[in-house]
């Protein structure tokens, strides 16, 4: 069992549920008053699942207590409550208040955008301030109250300098609108207030979107979970709900049916696909006595399985952990503006006051001194700090996108950059992820291959799809078989042209008894050689005078994508240090290594190893990239510097990862690193702007030489360098002979293999999941077809094209609700 998944299940762990939080000094606070408490050995929280994880002995009152007196609340999170119900979407702020700040506020822009022009336009003051109202204490309500809590933890954070300098802006402007005359004309600063709301709520609305990729995440290892099982009591098979299972309990596991829980094969035999254990391509048999893992598929065979561990013991519910323990214990990264909030508020506080104090005891007026206090929190207001990152953001994440990658969060910028280290797995992220023939062995080779095309031509295994599109490119016509039928766990076998033919594993030959002639030592040689290799064979077999005789062999393995060995040599010049973890066997590992040119790999990986592997090179001081596309890369994409995930994958390698290759080729790697260096870049540049005009500003409206409104129109002008320095951004282009992703969304010509997504209703058991795979490979016989019961999605790699395809399923009685070229 892997070490590093038995230790999160050490008891003295309890969660907490936290409501309140709003950034990561919000963390940081709760996190120390958390460790203040007698008994606690320590504490983590958890910002996008706004969960707490608290180890030692302290009592669960004295912890709400401390959470209490920091500003927050919190309650012990239920046991019987899914871990991604209802908690994470407590604090993250939906599109609309963003829309509607906007639309109110942009009618207080106008007046001051018409200046720029001359053009005389200007809103009764009754209406400014009927617009920013709502704005200040509606929509800008949480910066309060945020700021409020920061005010009684003793710290200072942006959310207190948005509410104090808007406060100032929007107070002010109060004043003179009461003070002046019904006909005199005045200036007010409403718009300068509810601008720098709008767009700092922007900004919420980004980072909260990065957030929720990471509750996706886990929702999505969730979705893997078997939500029933088939359960053998007193001789009954009875349907329960799966999370009624109990450890000793029988399970009957179908085919096509998802395995409850883990546990051990008592009776039968099939081929399970474990991928989200081991990440290898290829369903492995099982039969009596071997284990089988929680979530896997069963494949063509019957099962009874001894339930050996469930809920929380199981090894999916591990990986779950360890992919939110990675993500918890990652500290995120600050933003600058974060890092020195702590300075620039009360500086600027101070700053003003003096300002107030020494312009009101030099003249006597009051108000004159009040507008030149003002003018510094106006100039101070974070309208450009709030811009800077957002911006670009978006624009750098669109240029990245418009070349087939898609950066999902300011995290991944501020490390991707800086990375010297790229860990690559390998089935499905430098191969392609299905089996292929990869040679066929034996004195008639072209017999071989029609022998075994045949008997195998009803079968729905991967390996049969793979002889069937050699067979098919070979122009070899599979010859009629009757009386096929599975060998669960060793092969098939048919009547073909009146003599029985079997295809298999050594298992099935050795059961058998059969014979090789002449051919037994060139054959048992192929064979470990191909082994060796880390290829999976199958031996055929024909009746021959009333016994089984070996004609050939088939040799099956993963084909290395076109483009690795180019992105990894372009990895290399760039001075990043290259490796492969893979949960596949040492031989496969090995060749696929020296295919692409990596020097340093480890087989036989189990999901925490691969996370474990990515701590140490963390900890050795190296900024560590993963790429990866499969359920069991989950916790080590979580663990990674930042994580990288294919497209094609699954929806748990994407979620996790803060970036995601839109395309299945490793080229893309480098480009995200250069793409995010460009973006982090303009990033520190926006930054350098906004902080010079506070630098510069500040003391000018300190001194009397900018007035409120100057500050707002310096302000605003210090947006707009941010906003058209950002822009520049949208130039980029990846290196001159990398490929072009322009056309990446473009439909695929025909025989190219394209990977399709589709969300397909009235699926309920394994029959109808034969009927959808038999419908697809009825148009397109070599098509790879997975299909997720429980989130009914259907990923189909094919050549075919998509609408023909969803026609198809539609005409099955199978309604196909959503598609798209994943």
């Amino acid at each position: 069992m892997d070490n590093s998944l038995e230790q999160h299940a050490k008891p003295g762990v309890t969660s907490f549920d936290i409501f309140g939080m709003t950034c990561a000094s919000c963390v940081a606070r709760v996190e120390k008053a958390l460790r203040a408490v007698p008994g606690v050995l320590d504490a983590s929280v958890n910002l996008a699942l706004e969960r707490a994880s608290v180890r030692g002995a302290a009592g669960s009152a004295a912890i709400l207590e401390a959470v209490r007196k920091a500003g927050y609340e919190a309650v012990v999170t239920p046991e019987a409550r899914h871990r991604t119900v209802a908690a994470p979407a407590r604090g993250l702020p939906g599109w609309w208040p963003v829309a509607a700040a906007a639309i109110l506020s942009a009618p207080l822009v106008l007046p001051m955008l018409a200046g720029w022009f001359g053009l005389g336009l200007a809103l009764p003051g009754w209406l400014q301030w009927l617009l920013a109202t709502p704005v200040q204490f509606w929509l800008g309500a949480r910066f309060y109250r945020a700021g409020w809590k920061a005010l009684r933890a003793g710290a200072g954070n942006m959310d207190l300098l948005v509410a104090l300098g808007t406060s100032a802006a929007y107070g002010l402007s109060v004043y003179l609108l009461l003070a002046a005359g019904p006909h005199d004309a005045v200036h007010l600063y409403f718009e300068s207030s509810a601008v720098v709301i709008t767009l700092v709520l922007l900004g919420k609305w980004l980072e909260a979107r990065a957030r929720r990729q990471t509750v996706q995440a886990i929702g999505a290892l969730e979705s893997l979970r078997a939500t029933e099982a088939l359960v053998r009591r007193d001789g009954q098979d009875l349907r329960i709900d799966a999370g009624e299972v109990r450890a000793g309990d029988l399970l009957v596991v179908r085919p096509g049916a998802r395995v409850a829980a883990d546990g051990k094969v008592e009776e039968g035999r099939s081929h399970l696909d474990e991928s989200l254990l081991t990440g290898e391509s290829l369903p492995v048999a099982r039969g009596p006595g071997e284990r089988v893992t929680g979530g896997a598929v069963n494949g063509e065979g019957l099962l009874l399985v001894r339930v050996t561990a469930v809920g929380a013991a199981t090894l999916l519910s591990r990986i779950i952990r360890q992919v939110e323990d990675a993500q918890a214990a990652k500290a995120p990264i600050q933003r600058l503006v974060d890092r020195v909030s702590a300075v620039f508020v009360p500086a600027v506080l101070v700053i003003s006051a003096l300002t107030f104090v020494g312009w009101w005891l030099a003249s006597g007026d009051w108000q004159g001194a009040l507008l030149n206090a003002v003018a510094v929190q106006v100039i101070a207001c974070p309208c450009a700090l709030g811009l800077a990152t957002p911006t670009a953001i978006m624009v750098g994440t669109g240029a990245a996108a418009r070349h087939g990658i898609l950066i999902r969060d300011a995290e991944a910028l501020e490390t991707a950059h800086a990375v010297d280290s790229v860990v690559f797995d390998k089935t499905g992220t430098l191969t392609e992820g299905r089996p292929v023939v990869v040679a066929v062995e034996g004195e008639d080779a072209a017999l071989v291959l029609a022998l075994a095309a045949a008997v195998q031509q009803a079968s729905e295994h991967p390996l049969a799809r793979a002889v069937d599109a050699l067979a098919r490119e070979r122009g070899i016509a599979p010859r009629p078989a009757e009386a096929a039928q599975a060998l669960p766990g060793r092969g098939v076998q048919a009547l073909v042209d009146g003599a029985a033919v079997w295809l298999g594993n050594a298992r099935l030959a050795e059961e058998l008894g059969a014979g090789f002639g002449t051919l037994q030592g060139s054959l048992q040689a192929a064979a470990a050689r191909h082994e060796g290799e880390g290829r999976t064979v199958s031996w055929l077999l024909r009746e021959r005078d009333n016994r089984p005789e070996v004609l050939g062999l088939l040799a099956f393995g993963d084909r290395v994508r076109g483009s690795a060995p180019a992105a990894v040599a372009r990895l290399q010049a760039m001075g990043v240090r290259v490796s492969m973890l893979t949960g596949d066997n040492p031989g496969a590992a090995r060749a696929v290594a020296a295919q692409v040119g990596i020097d340093s790999h480890a087989a036989g990986v189990l999901p925490g190893d691969k996370a474990e592997h990515v701590a140490r090179a963390i900890a050795a001081g190296r900024t560590v990239a993963m790429v990866g596309d499969g359920i069991n890369d989950a916790p080590a994409l979580a663990a990674a510097s930042v994580g990288i995930a294919m497209a094609g994958g699954t929806d748990v390698a994407m979620h996790t990862a803060g970036i995601t290759l839109m395309r299945a080729d490793p080229a893309l790697v480098a480009d995200a690193i250069a793409v995010s260096h460009h973006t982090y870049r303009k990033i520190r540049q926006n930054l350098g702007w906004a902080f010079a005009y506070n630098v510069v500003g500040i003391p000018l409206a300190a001194f009397g030489l900018l007035n409120p409104m100057l500050a707002g129109a310096a302000m605003a002008f210090s947006s707009v360098s941010v906003v058209a320095n950002a822009l520049l951004l949208r130039r980029w282009q990846p290196a001159p002979g990398t490929p072009s992703t322009s056309g990446a969304s473009a439909p695929p010509s025909k025989g190219e293999h394209t990977m399709y997504e589709l969300t397909v209703e009235g699926m309920s058991c394994g029959h109808c999941v034969g009927r959808v795979t038999e419908t697809v490979q009825g148009i397109d016989a070599a098509a790879r077809v997975e299909i997720d019961l429980p989130a009914k999605k259907v990923k189909i790699d094919s050549g075919a094209d998509l609408e023909q395809i969803a026609a198809a399923i539609d005409e099955a009685g199978y309604p196909v609700t959503a598609r798209a070229v994943a």
